[in-house]
């Protein structure tokens, strides 16, 4: 997959989550196409380029709380995007705990449906 497409499958991919999480949870608010597309955008960056570097950073925090943190982490960058889009916003540490984990099956669904178109099988005779 090159890397423009796979920039839209995330941007897809996210903005389909923040939908999902729109309509499961009172505390978050999403207002128009637009926000949900930059919405989209803002947390495909986050989290392939920003979480990454603050998990090594916080490494130590990360192994001492046996992943915890990390979820600190993740809900750091649904509050960094909830910060930058307009007509997006999360109210209540658990609203963001439930986009976390809503985010995070959405993208593992998605990311396992390509997957699978992606395998091929070798037969080996002899």
């Amino acid at each position: 997959m090159g890397c423009l497409l796979r920039l839209a499958v995330a941007l897809a991919t996210n903005a389909l989550a923040l939908w999902v999480c729109a309509k499961l949870f009172d505390g978050v608010h999403i207002h128009g196409f637009w926000a949900y597309a930059i919405g989209g955008l803002v947390l495909a960056f986050a989290n392939s380029v920003l979480k990454p570097v603050l998990a090594i950073l916080t490494l130590p925090l990360v192994v001492l709380t046996l992943g915890i943190f990390y979820l600190l982490i993740a809900i750091g960058m649904v509050a960094l995007t909830a910060w930058i889009v307009p007509n997006f916003s999360v109210t209540g540490f658990w609203d963001y705990v439930g986009v976390v984990f809503i985010v995070w099956v959405v993208n593992w669904a998605v990311g396992a449906l390509l997957d699978r178109g992606n395998k091929t099988t070798v037969l080996i005779s002899s």
